[in-house]
Formats: structure tokens, C-alpha cells, sequence
């Protein structure tokens, strides 16, 4: 038995300590060999693989990033003029694999979960992302790394907000969700979260800094990349896409510090905190969760199981239809970002 393993999409921490579980468990319990696709899609669609063993995965469960490289190819895109899924099981054929083991978000998952269900190539999915927006399992790894690493910077700006008395707006990821937006506001004690699931009244916002101000103390604004004012559509810097059709997020940050230093006469600033939030080592819940999950997707495989997702639920793995997970994003309940509300202003 030879299993293909591929991480796709934006690389995120923990992606290395699923590889590992996947790998120990694989070759200790059930004896199996393993190759590693590069870059996400791109590895089958082109042949470009390498070699997994215990061996090459020993060390890595701290590492951020991912061994196997990631890229956010489509195998349906125009590119490939139609022969993404004929080359996808060539490449399998060629290197003998029995059963793949996609680790990514909407868009890798996505895919996986059509070339099992509509051309019966065998997939296991394994939810990635720090936007925790797959809405098939409580948690995806990757996205508590992200909230601490923006809810340290939050603390810090405070104090560089309150030595010049000024207004800092921090941007973070998260598309068109607000978890990471909701989670490092609320611990990072800002005054005003703005979350794209909730379209934002920028005279409020200022009302807000405002009385902050008035209270002696600097406001700190953090905003989701996909956040959008009332009035008007979203902020972006350009409106290129990526090949899976996705606008490139980001801008309204910059957008919303130049509004309330015009509306309220105070001095504004912009931290964007970007790729920060993807790199770097992934903290103790990420790499239990990754571990975990990689044990459970390489039993999948052992049972023959194919079209189908290993999700928390509660402290449970469990499994789901590929589909299934994929068909909505989970986006912020308004009853959840109502409890935060005491504390904006």
C-alpha cells in the first residue's frame, strides 16, 4: 500500500505535525510506504514528488511552514485545458498510489472532494486553515497559532498607542470570516472589532475611538481584511485573483485609519499584520489538533474509506463526507460577536 500525502493552499502552522502522524502511524502500525506531492495540486498535475519516511519527518512537528510546499493550483482551471484530472491519475499510476491524503483548506478540499466523488479517486481530507471558517469541524489547525500571534501584537500596540495617544488600526486574515478578528480583539482588549460577517458604520467607529480617548486611553481598532463599511463595497487595494477565483483581500485597514484621522481630527495609524499570522511555530493546541487529525486521516485510509474528512467535534475526531464540509463557510454567529459588544467604545 502506497499513499500520496499534498498540503494545498496558503501554508499555515501545524501542517508538519500532521505529515509526521500521518507518516509514524502509516509505516509503524499498517506498514505503509508514502510520497509527498509538492506544492498542493501542482505535485500530481506534474510528477513532482518526494520521498516520506520516518526518517525525513523526525524533527519537524515544531516547524512552521510545510515540507511538501504549497500553491494554491487548481486543477480545473483553464491552465490545464481540461486534462487536470487525466494527469492527476497518471501521476498516481506512475508512483503507485492507492490513496491520497489532501491537507488544506476549502479550495484543496474542494477539489478533493470532486475527484472522489465524480471520478472515484480515492481522498482523505484534512481540515486546514487559519481562518477556521470549514464549517464541518469546531476547529481547524492553524487557527490558534494565528490568534495568539495577532493577540500579542494587539498587546503590544497598546502601549506604543498610549505613549503618543493615537489611534491604531490593525488588520488581520481571515477572508470572509471574523474568527481571528473577534478571537485576538476580544483578548487583546481592543475597543472595536470589525468582522466581515457585519458590515461597519464608520461614524461609529469614530464615536468609539472617541470616547476612548475622552476615557484617557488610546483606541485600538482591529479590523478582518474582509470587513466592509455600510456604504460602498469592500476595500481593496487591486482586484487581481487567484486561480481559484478569489479576490486578493486587503486595504481596508490603511482605508479605515485615514477616515477617522479626517472625521475626528485624532492621529491615526495602520499595522498590517499579514503572513505573520501564518508563520512561525504553531502553538500546543495546533500541533495536538494536527496530530491527531493525521492519525485519524491515516486510519481512514487503512479502512478503506475514501470522500471523507476527519473533523473535531468537541474533543472528537470524527468523519464527514468531503462535500459536506465544504459547502458553506463557518462565519461568526451575531449572538457571538453581540457578547464582545460591552466592551467596544
Amino acid at each position: 500500500m502506497r499513499v500520496g500525502v499534498l498540503t494545498g493552499g496558503g501554508d499555515c502552522p501545524g501542517l508538519n505535525a500532521v505529515i509526521r502522524a500521518i507518516v509514524r502511524k502509516g509505516v509503524q502500525e499498517y506498514g505503509y510506504d508514502f510520497t509527498g506531492f509538492r506544492d498542493g495540486w501542482r505535485g500530481p498535475l506534474e510528477g513532482v514528488t518526494v520521498p516520506l519516511s520516518i526518517p525525513v519527518v523526525r524533527g519537524i512537528l515544531p516547524r512552521g511552514g510545510t515540507i511538501l510546499g504549497s500553491s494554491r493550483t487548481n486543477p480545473f482551471d483553464a491552465e490545464y485545458a481540461g486534462q487536470g484530472v487525466r494527469r492527476i491519475r497518471d501521476s498516481l499510476a506512475t508512483y503507485g498510489i492507492d490513496s491520497l491524503i489532501t491537507i488544506g483548506g476549502e479550495d484543496t478540499l474542494g477539489v478533493a472532494a470532486t475527484l472522489s466523488d465524480e471520478y472515484g479517486i480515492p481522498c482523505v481530507g484534512v481540515p486546514k486553515t487559519i481562518d477556521n471558517d470549514l464549517s464541518g469541524t469546531d476547529y481547524t489547525f492553524g487557527f490558534d497559532t494565528a490568534v495568539g500571534i495577532a493577540t500579542e501584537a494587539i498587546d503590544r500596540l497598546h502601549t506604543t498607542a498610549e505613549s503618543h495617544m493615537r489611534v491604531l488600526v490593525v488588520e488581520v486574515m481571515g477572508r470572509h470570516a471574523g474568527w481571528i478578528a473577534l478571537h485576538s480583539g476580544l483578548a487583546g482588549g481592543a475597543n472595536v472589532i470589525l468582522i466581515p460577517e457585519q458590515r461597519f458604520d464608520t461614524d461609529q467607529v469614530c464615536e468609539r475611538d472617541t470616547s476612548r480617548f475622552r476615557a484617557s486611553y488610546a483606541p485600538i481598532v482591529v479590523v478582518a481584511e474582509g470587513a466592509a463599511p455600510a456604504t460602498g463595497g469592500m476595500i481593496l487595494k487591486d482586484d487581481s485573483h487567484d486561480s481559484f477565483g478569489h479576490v486578493r483581500l486587503s486595504g481596508v485597514g490603511e482605508w479605515l485609519a485615514k477616515e477617522i484621522e479626517r472625521r475626528t481630527g485624532k492621529e491615526a495609524r495602520t499595522t498590517v499584520l499579514g503572513h505573520v499570522q501564518r508563520g512561525g511555530t504553531p502553538s500546543a493546541f495546533d500541533r495536538w489538533l494536527a496530530t491527531r487529525f493525521g492519525l485519524h486521516a491515516i486510519d481512514a485510509v487503512h479502512e478503506g474509506v475514501s470522500g471523507v474528512m476527519v473533523a473535531l467535534r468537541g474533543t472528537d475526531i470524527v468523519r464527514l463526507p468531503i462535500s459536506e464540509a465544504t459547502a458553506r463557510l463557518k462565519t461568526v454567529d451575531p449572538a457571538l460577536y453581540a457578547e464582545a459588544g460591552v466592551f467596544f467604545g
